[in-house]
């Protein structure tokens, strides 16, 4: 998981260069080879390379231009076509622990990979429907290439890393604040996902029924994703930030409640809800993403805000571990993993806000006067995940 977040701001300029299909098949194909080549060593150190990195890395390249992409056909309706694509992968993550339980035992988990590769080889002909259907500006790019020749090779070389590494997402202020609010958030973000059949074994000694939490968390992210997709179309501008807040702060508060649970039949209510929960978060991510910095720098703003949840959201399991380890129960963990989604909630209720006041300093500005110079963009003027290579298929 750490992976996948980590490698995304790398994605988003791959992305931005050779496109959202070429990027997506590349990566598919890269966790297609890191699948198999797990199911051919039985050494743990080996698979932290083959499955860890090689795997996890090539998910990151699947996984971005899929959101993307979204953006060339839909502007209306992104947040309830994002949420039908998210809300699919959970028609797969409900069946899939009992599928690969059957399957482990029947087979082997050396075949069982081999199984999930061919899934991955798949993915890269799926990769190829994501064509980009903008056409692109090409007179920019050759004045771009002149201005290149004027310029010395240390400016050429500086100019090359600010185009392809584009920080302009940094300078707007609204999306410093998002971006701090949910790294801020997910530290305790996976702790119930990976706990918590543990610790339902470890205080109710219940063994036989722990799969009803896996899917009460994966159905009702399904739903979840569902109609926050549609809801969030419904919310005009930054708004839509608010379900990302209520999502956080509801789920930072069932984490909490989940050591005074009696019953493990009090466990699955507060799975319900915190796959709900779940689904809020991950569906509006995107649409609120092209709100902040529009759809230009959209590829950029969602893979550096990727990559800075990778730390924390990768840091929060080993902790709540510790403190498991030093406590001897999961109480302190849950507990622990409550406090940021809270924290980070309340951060980003600030941002419609700022986002507000912002509008009302520029009104004023425009006001006194009206001569505003238009910036140029970083990136081009193509749509993310658009290049020219590609914009003529």
């Amino acid at each position: 998981m750490g992976m996948i977040f980590f490698c995304s701001p790398i994605v988003s300029i791959f992305t931005d260069r050779i496109g959202c299909r070429t990027t997506a098949a590349s990566g598919a194909a890269i966790a297609f080879i890191g699948l198999l080549s797990s199911s051919f060593t039985k050494s743990l150190e080996v698979r932290y390379f083959t499955y860890g990195i090689l795997f996890g890395c090539g998910s990151s390249f699947a996984f971005q231009p899929s959101l993307v992409i979204l953006g060339h056909y839909f502007k209306r309706r992104l947040g309830l076509a994002n949420g039908i694509v998210a809300g699919g992968s959970c028609l797969i993550s409900v069946p899939l622990p009992f599928f690969l339980k059957m399957v482990g035992k029947a087979i082997g988990l050396a075949h069982t990979f081999q199984v999930l590769s061919a899934l991955m080889l798949i993915q890269i002909f799926l990769s190829l429907t994501y064509r980009p259907i903008l056409p692109p500006s090409c007179d920019s790019q050759h004045d771009g290439q002149d201005k290149l020749g004027s310029r010395s090779m240390r400016q050429q070389c500086w100019s090359q890393t600010r185009k392809y590494f584009n920080l302009r997402v940094f300078r707007r202020k609204t999306y410093r604040i998002w971006a701090f609010g949910i790294a801020t958030a997910v530290l305790g973000y996976l702790v119930p996902y990976m706990n918590l059949v543990k610790y339902v074994e470890k205080r109710f000694q219940e063994t036989k029924k722990d799969w009803i939490l896996l899917v009460c968390l994966g159905a009702m992210s399904g739903l979840g994703r569902l109609v926050s997709g549609r809801i969030g179309d419904c919310i005009p501008g930054l708004k839509k930030i608010y379900l990302q807040v209520a999502s956080f702060v509801l789920l930072g508060l069932l984490c909490m409640m989940i050591p005074q649970c009696q019953g493990f039949e009090g466990v699955i209510v507060i799975c319900l809800f915190l796959g709900l929960c779940d689904g809020f978060f991950t569906t509006i991510m995107a649409p609120i993403a092209f709100e902040l910095v529009g759809p230009m720098q959209a590829s950029q703003a969602i893979g550096y805000l990727m990559g800075l949840m990778a730390v924390p959201m990768t840091a929060g399991t080993p902790i709540a571990g510790y403190l498991n380890d030093y406590f001897g129960n999961y109480d302190a963990a849950f507990y622990f993993a409550g406090v940021p989604p809270i924290i980070g909630g309340l951060v980003l209720s600030v941002v419609p806000l700022v986002h507000q006041r912002m509008l009302k300093k520029q009104r004023l500005d425009s006001g006194k006067d009206k001569m505003l110079v238009s910036e140029a963009v970083v990136n081009g003027e193509l749509l993310p995940g658009c290049p020219a290579s590609e914009a003529h298929m």
